[in-house]
């Protein structure tokens, strides 16, 4: 979902997504200050979708606007050191099927690469061909997964155009363009990031790897609407929280069912078999984004124990 909702500014829905935004932070890093004409070249979108850009990251106070051009403000160049990727178009043909490639160095991000079909599919989602993902642990470039190293030439190729550390990411989007190439990449990078990092609205602050305190505002509200019974929750791909008697008992947690849930994309009643709530009625129900679970949260019955009424109606599978 794109940053913000911009079509609900009124006029023709802009035909822009997250890619734009970040590339917009992108060019006026490296072009500080920068013409709104010439920003629009670069993004290679319309002028009128360039200036909802700006108005918005304007409204976020992350970018100032001036006779001179566009420039980050103190919290816009925060922002862009929190989401930067250094992107550069290369010729890998050794790992790509495409006419263009375009490779995205991801900082710090190794640890959250499982295979690299996640990304691969990302791109391909937005245009690419396909997209290969590396990442360099002990100084080599290696495929996820396998530990396999690449070829010695596509390494050279790669670290001529990227400081590469330990721990960094490398993605390399292939496509018929250059343009379809970078956007594919970029998207997927920003995918492994969880999102961009900046203010947004209610439908899209949670991501599938969102951590237990981007959950903790969403937990504490149900844990104070429904009487103060224990609430669980957490993401698809990170451990999560949960709250008993107004706080935080445990930062990374997870439960069999909030993981059955998960997978399972329904909403489970049953009694625990395990856990700190084995023999207890819990009720867990999926999040979900964009048709994608992306999280699960739920309730714990612990009221059921001494036989009173339950706030809210808990019952298990049997029932």
């Amino acid at each position: 979902m794109a940053y913000r909702n911009a079509s609900r500014l009124g006029g023709p829905i802009p035909k822009f997504g997250d890619y734009h935004v970040w590339k917009t932070l992108y060019c006026i890093a490296g072009n500080n200050p920068l013409g709104r004409k010439s920003l629009a070249t670069l993004l290679n979108i319309g002028e009128g979708s360039t200036r909802t850009i700006l108005n918005m990251l304007q409204e976020d106070g992350l970018i100032a606007i001036n006779k001179n051009g566009v420039s980050l403000t103190k919290e816009g160049a925060d922002i862009w050191r929190a989401i930067r990727m250094d992107i550069q178009a290369v010729s890998v043909p050794e790992l790509t099927i495409g006419k263009s490639d375009c490779a995205v160095r991801v900082p710090g991000m190794a640890g959250s690469i499982k295979f690299g079909c996640e990304e691969r599919d990302a791109a391909i989602k937005n245009g690419a061909t396909g997209a290969t993902t590396l990442i360099c642990s002990n100084n080599v470039l290696i495929f996820p997964g396998s530990y396999y190293p690449v070829d010695q030439r596509v390494e050279n190729a790669l670290r001529g155009h990227f400081d590469i550390n330990d721990g960094d990411v490398m993605i390399i989007g292939t496509a018929s363009s250059g343009e379809k190439a970078e956007l594919g990449a970029v998207t997927a990078g920003l995918e492994l990031m969880g999102g961009l990092r900046i203010r947004r609205e209610l439908d899209d602050v949670l991501s599938h790897r969102s951590t237990g305190s981007e959950l903790l505002s969403l937990a504490f509200a149900i844990h104070d609407l429904i009487g103060g019974l224990p609430v669980c929750a957490k993401s698809r791909d990170n451990l999560g929280i949960r709250i008993e008697n107004g706080k935080v008992i445990d930062n990374a947690y997870t439960g069999a069912v909030l993981e059955e849930v998960i997978n399972a994309g329904t909403t489970i009643r049953k009694v625990a078999i395990s856990g700190p709530y084995k023999g207890i009625r819990v009720i867990v129900t999926p999040i979900e984004l964009d048709n994608r679970v992306i999280a699960a949260i739920g309730v714990v019955d612990i009221r059921s124990m001494a036989g009173t009424n339950n706030l809210i109606r808990l019952w298990s599978d049997e029932e």
